[in-house]
């Protein structure tokens, strides 16, 4: 059982190691994978340039927030771990929080000097790039080339406009359109011209080429656009041709039907080309001094991001390397703690390699092991003291008689549960002196005590849950194997019973006894009485009255000696009973009928459950019982009343009959005198509590109920009546089945129960 324990133990030590590498592995695999897509990143804004809406710059940034928000979410979950450690106050979490934060800081530390340092680099490079210099080199250009295109545009619109004016003065000269004469006046005005055109023509809206000026060819025009035939109505307008370095200018000659004037001037087509470039130059610088704020929180921006994932990287690091020092310290102090405890098979992971702390759990987990073994051994050796112990009690508990155990200085110290039954504890009674915790038993304490002797015994009469109980109680000494006092053992019965039986039994004898000795005698007396009043009353005149009334006594005496050795032969030797199938429903019934009506100031409350009642009983003899106890209630109750104890409170008597298992239970109760401590004696012969009874009655009741197999039990009733008062309670059992079957019958139910 031991290999196989250990065993387990080493498979699930070796699983904890196979998993902290690949924890190990994974963590190591994060912090590597920081730096490359910082510099994937970088690759993407800069040397790659990515526009912003390529899948590539897209898969990058969405890995870069991937990894920051698994990265904070690794790094949150391992310190919540580490405080939640150093709360619980774990081994080694101190240490491990201490590690923690020092190696945190020092990533963290550098990373934001570089940042700030950067920052304020950036800064100043972007204030020598927009300064006041360059903005004016930039500027002069723009202007220089701006003048040149808008001289030549000036010009050409210019010598457009007069080109035109000269058209309309011919057509107004001709007086009508002559397409001749207008192609005349314009070449003359091409001529004209000083600056020269190079080509000029006339169209119609849709590019027909209608007239031509001097060496303006058709092979050479460029067909203008709808939108530029639309607009020269409005204007001049021109259109650029720097490739062919020419520049033109449309206009749209009103005096005509659907004529445009469409002239070329050659110009330095790359010197504007140069203007064009200057002026996106310009632009872009101006976008640029504009956008300069959000350039600078763009570049921000990137660092910000490179240094998150530097920063939760190193983090990740730190925490990873500060786990790695903390960790097999903290299992070492948190291994002692529980050896500490008793958890002797306690083992902690044997870490590789063979520096201090490794060698260090292998010694720890030698030390352990040796340490459980020797525990083992001494478990062993007490767990058979305790079975012989729980033996001990065991047997003590089964036991009927009640058992004390007592020190030497005589304080309980042990109490079976017969103890704690008979002297109705609640099985948690502090350790106590005898004397005070049951002072009936201290005078055999004191005899054994003081006279040396060995054992002592005496029976002892004690009150509990008011009930008087006799108890024979024996009490010897406890010795070592030396001869050493250690303590006593108090052993006693509830012998309660068997000094009412062995009473009973004497009465018995007596009473056989008193019908034997004095029956005999009796008829002759009375015989002799009344033979003498006969024969001598007519001699006697004078004492005539006398001798009647003497002989008068005598006779009455001898039947009141007559009746009470009736009433001994009963109890002494009572009838076989002749048992038939009767309903006690019916029997109790009539009894309660017939003290009904013979105590009209007593009230009746019968409860009969429903259901078959059937015994084999005497009819005669349970109704006489029944009649019995239903007549000591009432007269308990009168008892009462003249005694004037609360005679205020009405008379009840309760009569209750149920079924319970194989027995049929009838109760009695009453709100009378109610019962003695010393209820046990009620039932021998001459005991009762009433002025003017007998103490026959329930020695004879009792006989009855036994006789028919059933039981007698005297108990106090629960308070009942208006108000509430506490009586006795007589409570009857008797077999439904034949009483050769049943040998005895226990109640255990309570007065008034169910």
């Amino acid at each position: 059982m031991t290999s196989a324990t250990r065993r387990a133990t080493w498979a699930k030590l070796n699983q904890l190691r196979r998993q902290k590498r690949i924890q190990s592995g994974v963590t190591i695999g994060l912090v590597l994978l920081g730096p490359i897509l910082a510099v994937m990143t970088y690759l993407v804004f800069g040397p790659l340039d990515q526009g912003s809406r390529s899948r590539a710059l897209q898969f990058v940034l969405m890995s870069d927030l991937i990894y920051v928000l698994l990265i904070i979410g690794l790094v949150i979950q391992r310190i919540l771990r580490i405080i939640t450690q150093r709360r619980q106050k774990s081994s080694g979490s101190k240490l491990h929080l201490r590690l923690t934060g020092f190696f945190s800081m020092m990533a963290l530390i550098p990373t934001i000097m570089v940042a700030i340092f950067a920052t304020v680099s950036i800064n100043m490079g972007f204030e020598a790039w927009f300064s006041d210099r360059v903005q004016n080199v930039i500027g002069v250009s723009l202007s220089a080339a701006q003048a040149y295109e808008v001289e030549q545009k000036d010009a050409l619109r210019q010598d457009t406009l007069a080109i035109a004016e000269k058209l309309f003065a011919q057509k107004r000269q001709d007086g009508s359109y002559e397409p001749e004469n207008i192609r005349l006046a314009l070449e003359r005005a091409q001529q004209g011209v000083q600056r020269g055109l190079k080509k000029a023509f006339i169209i119609d809206s849709t590019g027909k080429l209608l007239l031509r000026g001097e060496r303006s060819y058709k092979f050479d025009l460029v067909d203008p656009r709808a939108q530029e035939l639309l607009d020269a109505v409005q204007s001049v307008i021109f259109i650029e041709d720097y490739a062919a370095n020419e520049l033109r200018a449309l206009y749209y000659l009103g005096g005509f039907r659907d004529h445009y004037l469409y002239v070329t001037r050659e110009v330095n087509g790359t010197l504007l080309a140069l203007l064009d470039q200057t002026q996106q130059t310009a632009r872009l610088y101006q976008q640029l001094e504009n956008d300069r704020g959000q350039l600078l929180f763009n570049f921000g921006l990137i660092y910000l991001a490179f240094a998150v994932l530097m920063m939760m990287s190193s983090v990740l690091l730190a925490l990873w390397f500060a786990e790695r020092l903390s960790r097999p310290i903290g299992r070492l102090a948190g291994a002692a703690r529980r050896v500490g405890e008793g958890q002797l098979n306690t083992q902690v992971i044997e870490e590789e390699g063979d520096d201090e702390i490794a060698q260090l759990s292998v010694y720890f987990n030698q030390m352990t092991r040796q340490l459980k073994t020797q525990r083992d051994t001494l478990l062993e050796n007490t767990a058979q003291i305790e079975e012989r112990r729980r033996l001990f009690d065991s047997v003590l508990s089964s036991v009927t008689s009640g058992v004390l155990g007592l020190d030497a200085n005589g304080d309980i110290s042990f109490a079976n549960r017969s103890a704690e039954r008979l002297l109705d504890w609640d099985g948690d009674q502090p350790s106590q002196p005898l004397a005070l915790a049951v002072p009936e038993f201290g005078s055999l304490f004191d005899r054994i005590t003081e006279t040396g002797a060995e054992s002592v015994q005496d029976e002892v009469r004690m009150v509990r849950s008011g009930r008087l109980e006799n108890l024979l109680v024996r009490m010897s000494v406890r010795r070592a194997p030396n001869g050493e006092l250690q303590g006593y053992v108090l052993a006693f019965d509830d012998v309660t019973d068997l000094v009412s039986a062995q009473r009973s039994a004497a009465w018995g004898d007596v009473a056989r006894r008193i019908a034997h000795e004095i029956k005999n005698p009796l008829t002759p007396i009375q015989l002799s009485a009344e033979r003498i009043k006969r024969k001598f009353t007519p001699k006697l005149t004078d004492d005539q009255d006398v001798l009647e009334q003497l002989t008068g006594v005598i006779i009455r005496q001898t039947n009141d000696l007559r009746r009470i050795v009736d009433e001994f032969s009963k109890f002494a030797r009572m009838h076989e009973p002749e048992k038939r199938a009767e309903d006690l429903r019916e029997l109790l019934t009539q009894a309660v009928t017939l003290q009904d009506a013979g105590q009209p100031d007593v009230h009746f409350d019968v409860t009969i459950e429903d259901g078959p009642f059937s015994a084999m009983v005497d009819a005669t003899m349970i109704n006489q019982a029944l009649t019995n106890l239903i007549k000591n209630a009432g007269e308990a109750i009168q008892t009462r009343i003249e005694r004037e104890i609360l005679p205020q409170i009405g008379g009840v008597i309760s009569v209750r009959m149920q079924r319970k298992d194989q027995t049929i239970q009838i109760q009695i109760a009453d709100n009378g005198i109610g019962l003695p401590h010393d209820r046990s004696r009620l039932f021998e012969p001459y005991v009762t509590t009433r002025d003017k009874g007998t103490g026959l009655g329930l020695p004879i009741v009792k006989k009855i109920i036994e006789e028919h197999g059933g039981s007698l039990r005297l108990d106090d009733s629960e308070p009942f009546g208006d108000p509430a008062r506490q009586g006795a309670c007589v409570i009857v059992d008797l077999p439904t089945g034949p009483s050769d079957t049943i040998t005895k019958i226990t109640t255990t139910g309570d007065c008034a129960d169910g």
